[in-house]
């Protein structure tokens, strides 16, 4: 697929590197020519490495505004939360000027905050300057969970909505998701994986297949917004692919 491109490296470290100097690159070429930048990350174990090498690099913090790709519907003192992770890991010594603007609201329930959730978010400059994903090993991304509920919804290209609440079938936590429009209003996407196994999941998912059934394929099929794979072996695996 030709919006696609490929980059694996000899290990997370260099991963980290340099897909940090990428982001740096995009953020600042944003801020120079908007005087603003919108980045979106997503939460979990795998960028973790990323946003703390994030905090140190010398940018116009002040002018970046952070953003989710997903939440889970829980308070951000919670240890889910996925604000909570960027607050703890990215929003600290130089990165700690920048701004977050958070996906959960005070509503109890996801699907009644949507609309406060969506007047946040068009706080966010966009398209964004840069956009991080991950990926499930059910082929999942962001909250475009496979078998959730609204899930045709919220990967609608005419949908006009910024976020969408959705239950996943089985993972923990009601969510809050970017919708596809969304997520693809972004100067460039990286996937962000790491380990054999998820190597193995996104090769099934660029084999082909109803998007549905592993809605990282909504991302990977798509020719509006570049994506770069950035992948590396697990710590404990050792280099190449297998």
């Amino acid at each position: 697929m030709r919006n696609i491109e490929w980059r694996e490296y000899q290990g997370p470290d260099v991963l980290v590197r340099d897909l940090a100097d990428r982001i740096c690159d995009l953020l600042a070429s944003s801020i120079r020519e908007r005087g603003t930048a919108g980045f979106a990350v997503s939460g979990g174990s795998t960028p973790v490495p990323l946003f703390v090498e994030l905090s140190r690099r010398q940018l116009d913090w002040e002018r970046v505004v952070v953003t989710l790709v997903d939440e889970r519907w829980v308070e951000p003192s919670h240890p889910d939360s996925n604000e909570r992770l960027i607050r703890t890991h990215l929003l600290r010594e130089q990165a700690a000027r920048a701004r977050l603007v958070g996906m959960k609201t005070g509503h109890d329930d996801a699907r009644a905050g949507e609309a406060a959730c969506e007047e946040r978010l068009r706080q966010v400059p966009r398209p964004f300057a840069a956009l991080v994903l991950g990926m499930g090993n059910d082929g999942h991304t962001a909250s475009l969970f496979p078998g959730a509920d609204r899930l045709a919804e919220a990967t609608a290209m005419d949908s006009g909505r910024l976020c969408m609440a959705l239950v996943p079938p089985r993972a923990p936590h009601a969510r809050m998701t970017l919708t596809l429009p969304a997520i693809l209003d972004c100067r460039q996407i990286f996937l962000f994986i790491t380990g054999r196994e998820k190597r193995r999941v996104y090769e099934q998912a660029l084999a082909g297949g109803p998007p549905e059934e592993m809605p990282i394929r909504f991302i990977l099929g798509q020719e509006r917004t570049p994506v770069m794979v950035c992948w590396a072996a697990a710590a404990d695996e050792g280099p190449g692919g297998g």
